[in-house]
């Protein structure tokens, strides 16, 4: 294999039914015990939900932040370190039977050869992203200690009363293998949170990634879920607030679809590009409008549309004042349609601020963690 592509494994119906029914069962049991930190494939959560977490901290000082990566996460997650945490909630040896044969199912090669896999979740499963959780769930507990009940942080009193005597205070969100931890302290106790997640993450076969994990100010500005999150000055103030922007990357993927529907020599005609434009920037609007991305989307709604201009330019062997004359509605207006299919504009969207429901998210079964 290529550096940088991972083996998936894709179950049988059968090996599908049989994981499916399996999440029916350990996903109550175990989600009544996930703490309201993690949000990645879990009922009721969106990465939204972990964004709107980090600016609510964020506004409250939580500003040094360690941003974490874990190298190939899902590849070297240890299947004894997953089995110890099943059995510490789960007795019935028959289920206990299924998720170990789900983790050893290994995967089959570019070759056509089985290979058994000693390390990892299989990648397309049903079960990993839950059984991944599972692992995972012992970092958020770990960092999150001082916030039980009776805890050093459990309340806003002992919190601001750590602080007031030099120590500092801190929260993880997680989503899936993404996670940061926000600190309100300094640079050097992000560092030491950095070694004690290292040391965590070791008994499950675990490590931070040297290059990729970072300790960063917000004021620096961080990535997270395609979200480019900094605390900065508001223009013409002098007041600081926490802004959350689309990334860099998912603007560059964006216009590259845009680029590979809208080449001059496409085949496809004018009502699918426009369908299919409209769906991946419906999608990619809906993901990012709870960002300041109002002059984004301004970007992208004529960047889009200069290439379905030239485009059709190409097509149709166009000069400007034809390509004007066919694109002018009666009103004056500049409109892109074929067959009934309009051009999606993007610039239209309207953009809000997702309201944080910390706690408030409701759990489809009762928990025993309301950390």
């Amino acid at each position: 294999m290529q550096e940088g592509q991972y083996e998936i494994t894709v179950p049988t119906i059968a090996d599908r039914v049989v994981q499916a029914a399996l999440k029916l069962v350990l996903e109550p049991i175990f989600e009544a015990d996930f703490l309201p930190v993690s949000y990645g494939f879990r009922p009721k959560r969106r990465a939204h939900d972990a964004i709107a977490e980090i600016h609510h901290f964020g506004t409250r000082g939580y500003r040094w932040v360690l941003d974490a990566d874990i190298e190939a996460a899902f590849d070297n997650l240890s299947h004894s370190f997953v089995m110890q945490r099943v059995r510490a909630r789960v007795k019935d040896k028959r289920v206990l039977a299924l998720v170990k044969a789900f983790l050893k199912a290994g995967v089959l090669t570019e070759l056509g050869e089985h290979r058994k896999t000693l390390t990892g979740t299989p990648q397309g499963g049903i079960l990993s992203p839950l059984i991944f959780n599972i692992a995972l769930s012992a970092l958020d507990e770990h960092v999150m200690e001082p916030w039980k009940p009776g805890g050093a942080m459990s309340t806003a009193g002992k919190r601001n009363y750590q602080r007031s005597t030099g120590r500092p205070t801190w929260r993880i969100t997680r989503y899936a293998d993404d996670f940061v931890i926000l600190v309100h302290g300094s640079r050097e106790d992000a560092q030491a949170l950095r070694e004690d997640v290292a040391h965590t993450l070791a008994p499950m076969g675990l490590r931070l990634s040297p290059d990729k994990t970072q300790v960063v100010h917000m004021s620096d500005g961080f990535n997270f879920l395609g979200f480019r999150i900094r605390w900065k000055r508001k223009r013409g103030t002098n007041k600081w607030y926490v802004y959350t922007f689309s990334a860099d990357g998912p603007v560059r993927s964006l216009k590259a679809k845009v680029r590979a529907l809208t080449h001059k020599t496409s085949q496809w005609d004018l009502a699918g590009v426009l369908t299919r434009l409209g769906q991946i920037m419906r999608g990619w609007a809906n993901y990012f409008k709870y960002a300041v991305a109002k002059h984004t989307f301004g970007k992208l709604d004529d960047f889009t549309f200069w290439r379905l201009a030239h485009m059709l330019r190409a097509r149709h062997g166009w000069n400007w004042r034809q390509l004007r004359h066919h694109l002018t509605t009666a009103a004056g207006r500049w409109q892109i349609t074929a067959d009934g299919v309009e051009f999606f504009r993007i610039a239209k969207v309207t953009v809000s601020r997702y309201t944080y429901r910390g706690n408030k998210i409701p759990a489809p079964w009762p928990t025993t963690n309301p950390a």
